[in-house]
């Protein structure tokens, strides 16, 4: 049974850095690409930032950029998050997606097989 399971999250004041993790059971993230999406209240889930399973290439939002890092090995995927700012403030998921273009990471949230449960990242001004 594959599961992903984030932690680190919780309450952090604006200008502190936090790193999410996603730990993966029953599959290697060697063959993964990953993703870590986030979503606001009422609104679609958005990739923050996402890796290619070979680890050469990655994404991050324009809301996020030079903010952001993302990385992963074996069973780990990660998410370090700098400066966080209030607007930061929404439930975070990791995602898996098997395989997938060698240099192109995924963005979109139908491209992605598996998925977290979601933890909250409240930021307080």
């Amino acid at each position: 049974q594959v599961q992903l399971r984030e932690s680190g999250g919780g309450l952090v004041q604006a200008g502190e850095s936090l790193r999410l993790s996603c730990a993966a059971s029953g599959i290697n993230l060697v063959t993964f690409a990953m993703g870590w999406f986030r979503q606001f209240p009422g609104k679609e889930r958005e990739c923050v930032a996402s890796i290619t399973w070979s680890g050469g290439n990655t994404y991050s939002a324009d809301s996020v950029k030079d903010r952001v890092t993302i990385s992963k090995d074996k069973n780990m995927a990660y998410l370090e998050i700098n400066r966080l700012k209030p607007e930061d403030t929404a439930v975070y998921y990791c995602a898996a997606q098997r395989g997938g273009s060698y240099d192109s990471p995924p963005t979109k949230q139908y491209e992605f097989l598996y998925w977290g449960q979601g933890m909250q990242v409240t930021v307080s001004a």
